[in-house]
């Protein structure tokens, strides 16, 4: 027994959302539909921005990232989580589960980032409109996407190296639907306190941070809005700013509770269900919140299909 557990884990064993063959089935044409309306709709944000010259503006140029962002981050999880709800065996090999860490945290840090760059473009608009095309230029927007995807990359580096340079040995069931550093962490065969605290330090850096400076956008966006003397400009803002807000709450809230606490040694069915929220809901809601409701993709859309 004692050998057995000295055995490098060459695989692990996810569990997934549910052990019922018959709730599988159901899971997996919920999770199916969810991913084709999560690629057909951040595919046609990226292809309406690229193609037409009325969405060639900062707001739209950083909803082409964040889509991008969107694809690579769901991708990276729900394929295999679908392969699985159909197979009896849910393996994954170490490195498949490597890449899948690498690929979502890269993705998801990065959309972090992502949107409150888009909270500071919407600050702008709002409170500095006279000064908005002098402030939001071309190069500004690209270094702002190139800060992002920078930023992105750095955290998603410490959280990697300290979650997989950790040793796995014996035990190789993981109690979750893909492979997540907290999740992983359970697994190690050594002491994880460093790795707790790079997580959580990285979380500071990438969600907390972002967040604070979405809200201190946001308290100034609010104060601008009452000033409005215009009812329709007021209500133009709050369904523009609105969407963005609701966006972060669903993202930032669930990936605060699974990334800013103590790392527990169990994970529960709660902590699951609450990472479906940011790890496939929001990649699905974003092309719908954001702008497939919006007059100007709208019209995009039937320039693109000929009417």
């Amino acid at each position: 027994m004692g050998k057995e557990n000295q055995t490098t884990v060459t695989e692990f064993i996810l569990l997934g959302l549910s052990q019922d063959p018959k709730i599988q089935i159901l899971l997996f044409c919920v999770f199916l539909f969810i991913y084709l309306l999560s690629l057909s709709g951040n595919l046609l944000i990226i292809i309406l921005v690229q193609f037409d010259s009325r969405l060639h503006t900062p707001m739209y140029f950083f909803l082409k990232n964040l889509s991008f962002a969107d694809l690579c981050f769901s991708t990276s999880i729900v394929p295999q989580m679908l392969v699985h709800f159909l197979v009896k065996k849910k393996a994954i090999s170490f490195v498949g589960c490597s890449l899948q860490i690498v690929v979502f945290l890269l993705a998801g840090c990065t959309e972090c980032s992502l949107l409150a760059v888009m909270s500071y473009d919407r600050y702008v608009a709002v409170c500095k409109p006279l000064h908005y095309s002098a402030i939001m230029t071309q190069k500004v927007c690209a270094q702002l996407a190139i800060v992002s995807w920078i930023s992105g990359t750095f955290v998603c580096s410490v959280d990697s190296a300290f979650t997989l340079c950790l040793p796995y040995q014996g035990q190789n069931v993981i109690n979750h639907y893909f492979c997540e550093p907290p999740a992983l962490l359970k697994l190690a065969s050594a002491d994880t306190y460093k790795a707790e605290m790079a997580l959580f330090a990285m979380g500071v850096v990438i969600l907390l941070a972002p967040v604070s400076l979405i809200f201190v956008s946001y308290w100034y966006i609010i104060s601008t809005v009452i000033r409005m003397q215009s009812g329709e400009g007021r209500l133009k803002v709050f369904s523009t700013c609105g969407s963005h807000l609701t966006v972060v709450v669903l993202y930032y809230g669930s990936g605060i509770f699974a990334y800013m606490r103590p790392n527990s040694k169990m994970m529960s069915e709660k902590d699951k269900v609450i990472s479906v929220f940011y790890s496939v809901m929001t990649s699905m809601l974003n092309p719908i919140i954001y702008s497939l409701r919006n007059k100007d993709v709208k019209g995009a859309l039937r320039k693109l299909a000929g009417k």
